[in-house]
């Protein structure tokens, strides 16, 4: 147990968080005014043959059209992606299996952005952070990390911190009551709250995103995550940022509440129409919630533009679903 811990602390220690830059956006950036991207969460497949689900398969293949035609210059990958217990090496046959061999649209030949989720715990996240030596659009740089952009042809930011909210938190058992039970490494995770607080008191971004795995509000089978109102949600508030973005659950949300808008998707591999926390999140805050398998699945596409950031939920049968605008943050208030 003990060398465990000290090959987990100094792994950490080597990838745990990333220097602040600008990401480039391409040629293509050249003659537009906006960024697009897709959010997908808990799209992790299967740990056996076929290693993909049919609401993996669907998602991907709207995910593609949606691209294609709306546009999108990266996706974010919210956790669990590799059910049931992540990847065991950076050579595993998952990666494969489940990422390349599935998401092989051109449109989709983009930049991915991923945290881990606590499925992803279970097997080993450093070999994903790894893989991203072996591939050209699979970005896992650290555990957790931030990411910089220039809106095109504007003098706006989007700024977005990708957060490990299993080391934050600790891990979950999905069958179970699904609340983490706390950090496995206490001074890890008061590391990176640490480092979090930072990086949102000293963002000036014009629009500030976090994103990580587990949800701060769902009413769903997890429900809210008690760990994250605690610690996140504090800072979200006081420092104005702009949305914040997960899965675990495995449905598409849309809760708006003291003027950040919470996205929750995570219907990239599995559909649940669970409601059972409605009760337990703000009342009225509930926008939209989606979790029926006609859907076939879900994800999310973003615009940010220079003054505002337009979310709109598609379902994998080929149909939006709801459409919300979030307006840049007013720093000066």
């Amino acid at each position: 147990m003990t060398l465990t811990l000290v090959f987990i602390l100094c792994a950490i220690h080597v990838v745990c968080c990333y220097p602040t830059a600008f990401q480039d956006l391409g040629e293509s950036s050249q003659n537009r005014t906006s960024i697009k991207f897709l959010a997908i969460g808990d799209w992790g497949g299967l740990p056996y043959p076929p290693y993909i689900t049919a609401v993996q398969k669907a998602t991907a293949q709207e995910m593609s059209k949606v691209a294609e035609q709306m546009g999108a210059d990266f996706v974010l990958a919210l956790g669990d992606n590799f059910y049931y217990k992540g990847v065991n090496s950076v050579d595993s046959p998952r990666f494969k299996d489940t990422f390349e061999s599935v998401y092989t649209a051109k449109s989709l030949k983009i930049p991915w952005y991923v945290v881990a989720g606590n499925h992803d715990h279970a097997g080993n996240v450093k070999a994903q952070i790894d893989y991203s030596q072996r591939s050209d659009r699979w970005k896992f740089p650290a555990y957790y990390y931030e990411l910089n952009f220039h809106i095109p042809n504007t003098q706006k930011i989007l700024t977005i911190i990708m957060l490990d909210t299993v080391l934050l938190c600790g891990n979950s058992d999905d069958f179970l009551d699904g609340q983490p039970k706390g950090p496995l490494l206490t001074a890890e995770a008061n590391r990176q709250l640490v480092w979090l607080q930072d990086r949102m008191a000293r963002s000036r971004a014009d629009f500030l995103l976090v994103a990580g795995h587990y949800p701060v509000w769902s009413v769903s089978e997890h429900g809210p995550t008690q760990c994250l109102l605690q610690k996140l949600h504090p800072l979200l508030n006081k420092y104005k940022a702009t949305a914040y973005l997960c899965g675990h659950d495995h449905n598409l949300q849309y809760i708006e509440e003291s003027g950040v808008g919470y996205v929750v998707s995570g219907a990239g591999n599995f559909l649940d129409p669970d409601v059972r926390h409605w009760k337990q999140v703000p009342e009225g805050s509930v926008k939209f919630f989606t979790g029926q398998a006609s859907t076939l699945g879900g994800f999310i596409h973003a615009e940010v533009t220079k003054n505002k950031m337009i979310v709109t939920f598609y379902q994998a049968k080929g149909t939006s679903l709801y459409r919300t605008v979030l307006s840049q943050r007013n720093m000066e208030e």
